[in-house]
């Protein structure tokens, strides 16, 4: 028996709140994944920072803020940072072409510390 365009139209805006609701779920877990890999960033970089300044722990939160913000603001710092964010740009395509044909992450065990590319500071 057919359907009339009345029931048509009802099973169409069942399919419709049906792929709303499951759009919603994918944000919601994008947005969890998200700060999972911030967070995990985060705790990541600090813990490398402290292994390399070990002087820096006693500090306090202040005081650890205000030492970042003189050494971070210095020319050299800045000119650092700016080689590497050209790295990144520069390798950002080879990268992601390495990562599809491997079916990998691109890099190795010094990634992301500029060994490779010889700009240790």
């Amino acid at each position: 028996m057919a359907k009339t365009k009345t029931e048509r139209i009802a099973e169409i805006q069942t399919q419709i709140a049906q792929l709303e609701k499951r759009q919603k779920e994918l944000e919601q877990a994008q947005k969890v994944q998200e700060r999972k890999d911030r967070t995990k960033r985060l705790c990541k970089r600090a813990g490398l920072l402290e292994s390399l300044l070990p002087d820096t722990i006693p500090l306090t939160d202040e005081h650890f803020k205000a030492f970042l913000e003189k050494t971070m603001l210095t020319d050299f710092a800045r000119r650092i940072l700016a080689d590497y964010q050209k790295l990144n740009t520069a390798n950002a395509a080879p990268e992601a072409a390495d990562t599809v044909q491997s079916g990998g992450k691109a890099g190795g065990a010094d990634e992301g510390n500029g060994a490779r590319h010889g700009l240790t500071p």
